[in-house]
């Protein structure tokens, strides 16, 4: 499979990069060990310098990383600026908390002296997807350095240079030589690195059918993993809602990263008393997005990040449309360069209709008019997915009820899902399972080893 920079805007192939070869797979696992073998011993204190150094050169050169990313996958070139920064961030968080989160806790028992210890496992692979060609990496990197591990980088092949740029970054930053490496191959070649006694664990987020992929071979090899697969989030409004900041934050929900998010707002469930307001308002704001270059400042909605995630929401769409569902906006590929797709709205979705389950990757939005709170929860939840969902309601007894029981890892009230450093992110079902960022992000790769001393 090609590996190689193509504009999502333009069409035009920019640069192409020649997959590794099995030896030169080799060496770069040979030197990651040796890395390894060293960099375990350096104190906490020594990894905190580089990696606020790493967010020190993501800040200074932010403007260069958001161009390779609006670039290669074309995410908007302000939301690329933030994703830039947003990496700063989980840098320093991790660097500022990472020995508390591993220090020794003490446990008391029948010993003289107990507790418990947080030892790194070795090499990780990281298998990360191109919609945030940044963040997914640093919120493993982060965690991952700073607990003594050495890793290993499996982009996504259309994002190359993101990801050499990435290595750079941690180079640059005083990490010592194989402590992280990129490798430039293909799907096929993840299994047999997997297969590898030295890689001692893996992590993936990306499409379900990679997450079972990597699963399996990592199964086979009795190898953990952790993995953040797709979402079909929900989007709850109540009676009760503030429907003018609902509404909006809907559409910046809906619309992040050009809709390719896993834990955008895919399916907005809006109680019916105040359904027609809700749809009228979002249809006005939908309509109202200016879809362009990624690059210019004034643009709402950029490309998607190939030809085949296009075409395959186009189809996703008609088949919709066939089985009965009605677009209010959009709903077409449009005619010009570029993989574009316009922000759509398709309500009046026959229910247990095959696209109710599925995940748009993209500007579409689902809306689903229900009858009351007990029919919004059942709709939310009748999905594999379990990844995020907001709900919007002023009623405390709606929102105890919405947190308790809403099939999800995150549930936001009235505000939008985000991932954040200070918490742990992740899902249930078939979103994955582990959890990245937060105390409980770094623990995923230690060994945690107890210690009994008489």
């Amino acid at each position: 499979m090609a590996i190689a920079t193509i504009n999502p805007a333009t069409g035009d192939l920019l640069k192409t990069f020649e997959p590794l070869k099995d030896r030169q797979i080799a060496t770069k696992l040979d030197l990651a060990q040796q890395a390894f073998d060293s960099y375990r011993k350096t104190s906490f204190a020594k990894r905190a310098v580089w990696m606020q150094s790493c967010a020190d050169i993501l800040e200074q050169d932010k403007a260069e990383f958001a161009k390779l990313m609006t670039l290669e996958m074309g995410k908007p070139y302000f939301a690329a600026i933030a994703e830039a920064e947003k990496c700063a961030v989980v840098c320093r968080y991790y660097a500022e908390h990472a020995a508390d989160f591993l220090a020794d806790t003490p446990v008391k028992t029948d010993a003289s002296n107990s507790f418990v210890r947080y030892q790194p496992l070795g090499i990780i692979l990281a298998v990360m997807p191109w919609n945030f060609p940044f963040w997914q990496v640093f919120r493993f990197v982060a965690p991952a350095l700073m607990a003594g591990n050495v890793g290993l980088l499996k982009h996504a092949s259309n994002v190359p240079q993101c990801a050499l740029a990435i290595e750079e970054i941690i180079h640059r930053a005083g990490f010592p030589p194989g402590v992280f490496q990129t490798l430039l191959i293909g799907a096929a070649k993840v299994a047999d690195i997997i297969a590898d006694d030295r890689v001692k664990a893996a992590t993936l987020t990306g499409s379900e059918p990679a997450g079972a992929s990597l699963a399996a071979a990592a199964g086979k090899q009795l190898k953990k993993t952790v993995l953040e697969l797709g979402g079909s989030d929900p989007f709850i409004v109540t009676e009760s809602a503030d429907l003018e900041a609902a509404v909006a934050t809907a559409t910046t929900a809906r619309m992040l990263n050009n809709g390719q998010s896993c834990i955008a707002a895919k399916r907005f469930i809006v109680v019916e008393a105040i359904a027609d307001k809700f749809e009228k308002l979002l249809l006005e704001k939908f309509q109202s997005l200016k879809i362009g270059d990624p690059m210019s400042p004034d643009t709402d909605l950029g490309p998607l990040a190939t030809p085949d995630i296009l075409h395959e929401l186009d189809n996703q769409v008609q088949a919709c449309v066939q089985s009965g569902g009605k677009v209010l906006t959009g709903g077409h590929v449009l005619s010009r360069p570029g993989n574009f797709y316009p922000p759509t709205i398709i309500t009046d979705i026959p229910p247990g209709s095959p696209t109710e389950q599925e995940e748009f990757f993209g500007p579409v939005a689902m809306l689903f008019r229900v009858r009351d709170l007990d029919a919004a929860i059942k709709v939310a939840n009748a999905t594999p997915f379990g990844l995020g969902a907001s709900a919007w309601t002023t009623n405390e007894r709606e929102r105890d009820r919405l947190i308790e029981e809403i099939e999800a890892g995150a549930v936001f009230i009235n505000g939008m899902v985000k991932s954040d450093p200070r918490l742990p992110f992740g899902g249930i079902k078939r979103s994955g399972y582990g959890r990245e960022l937060s105390i409980e992000g770094i623990k995923e790769f230690v060994n945690v080893k107890t210690v009994w001393v008489k």
